[in-house]
């Protein structure tokens, strides 16, 4: 039977490959966001600001402190890094969100499993990546590069999945998307940062964490989870396997208390503290949580042990704004 030998997440936020000397003109955009998301409630810019004005984050947006989390943060993805080559799995199954990449409103899956022979990783980025991020922190690829797949897992996860009553969604060519029919940042990240564009075979499966209204539910992704970990725990063959939770943790506005209660959740298989929540908490960049939650569903039963190898709220206005990066292993 194939083992699963290792689990790790990991923010994919855009700060991650900007020099800190944009971070300020990036968090700019936000003052002009119709609204933004937190604790379940929208606000304009100032009402948010007005807010949280007794939380004085206008000292966490110094260049010192951009500068001292940027380095933070690519220390963590360099350990990453390292823990995934010590690990040396065949395949890794990621978990990530599609942000209307490849699936648009006509036609928006609750969960897809990708099951194709290769995926595209086209060397585009997003207009905000292209103006304020930094090609060689980023590792873009100069050139589409079909990165490998592994069709008989993903074949595999689909049946399991169906005979545990997902009516998951496959696909074994991308739609056209945007345009180029190529995989979302959430997976080309893990291609590009945390295996140099060299990876593995990979199982891409996409969760709809940010798009109401059939955004699954927390208990509901921690269920997929799950199943995913026992599908791949029967699969019949001696292959080690690797899950990957890409995205979160609380963005575009960081709420740090529930990023605690989540990463203590899944330290600890708490399924209260990774699902009691009414689902409005979960919009925008902190729906991608999920991705996490459904992690922590897959590794609960095997018995590896979960770390966090950092936490770097990078905020980048006063009013709280940023993205708070989350690294984590099971090891």
């Amino acid at each position: 039977m194939a083992e699963i030998v290792l689990g790790i997440a990991s923010s994919h936020g855009p700060q991650l490959e900007m020099l800190p000397s944009a971070w300020r003109a990036y968090g700019d955009r936000g003052r002009t966001q119709a609204q933004h998301w937190f604790e379940g409630n929208t606000y304009s810019f100032g009402e948010l600001a007005e807010l949280r004005a007794a939380d004085h984050f206008e000292k966490e947006c110094t260049d010192e402190k951009f500068e001292t989390r940027f380095n933070a943060c690519q220390q963590a993805i360099a350990h990453l890094t390292e823990t995934i080559a010590k690990a040396a799995p065949d395949i890794c199954v990621i978990l990530g969100d599609d942000q209307h990449e490849s699936f648009l409103d006509d036609n928006m899956p609750a969960f897809c499993v990708y099951h194709g022979e290769s995926v595209n990783d086209v060397p585009r980025s997003s207009e905000h990546r292209a103006t304020f991020g930094d090609a060689k922190t980023a590792n873009r690829p100069s050139e589409t590069l079909a990165q490998p797949t592994d069709a008989a897992l993903g074949e595999h996860l689909i049946e399991a999945l169906i005979e545990n009553e997902f009516d998951v969604t496959r696909s074994n060519k991308l739609p056209v998307g945007r345009g180029d029919g190529a995989i979302g940042h959430a997976f080309y990240y893990v291609y590009r940062r945390l295996m140099d564009n060299k990876p593995i075979p990979s199982v891409p499966l996409m969760v709809n964490t940010y798009f109401p209204p059939n955004a699954p539910r927390a208990k509901r992704c921690y269920k997929f989870g799950a199943a995913i970990g026992q599908a791949i725990r029967d699969w019949d063959t001696d292959k080690r396997v690797m899950i990957f939770a890409s995205g979160g943790l609380s963005h575009t506005v960081i709420e740090e208390e529930l990023d605690a209660r989540i990463l203590d959740g899944l330290k600890h298989d708490d399924l209260e503290k990774l699902t009691d929540y009414p689902d409005v908490r979960f919009r925008g960049g902190t729906s991608e949580i999920k991705n996490w939650i459904a992690l922590g569903g897959a590794m609960a039963p095997t018995g590896l042990h979960m770390e966090v190898v950092d936490y770097v709220p990078c905020y980048r206005t006063e009013a709280g704004n940023g993205c708070a990066m989350g690294f984590a292993e099971w090891t």
